[in-house]
């Protein structure tokens, strides 16, 4: 089982990595890139249309109760 003070400090290392890339809207095709790699190495079956990046834990069982969660990778410039 893995820790949780581990699933946070990564949570958190990603977070930055994410804010770190330039990613303004319809511009945030590296952020997309990281978000791919970074799934891929947490074993996730990963899929990509454009810059929309969804993906599939390799424990993924269609028989059991699932979660969706959704977010977005892009920035809005400051006006």
């Amino acid at each position: 089982m893995i820790e949780r003070d581990a699933l946070y400090y990564d949570a958190i290392d990603l977070l930055k990595a994410l804010i770190a890339i330039p990613s303004l809207s319809r511009e945030e095709t590296n952020a997309a890139d990281y978000l791919s790699a970074y799934l891929e190495k947490k074993h996730c079956k990963v899929y990509r249309k454009g810059n929309n990046v969804w993906c599939y834990s390799d424990e993924y069982n269609p028989k059991k109760p699932t979660v969706l969660l959704n977010s977005h990778i892009d920035t809005v410039k400051p006006a």
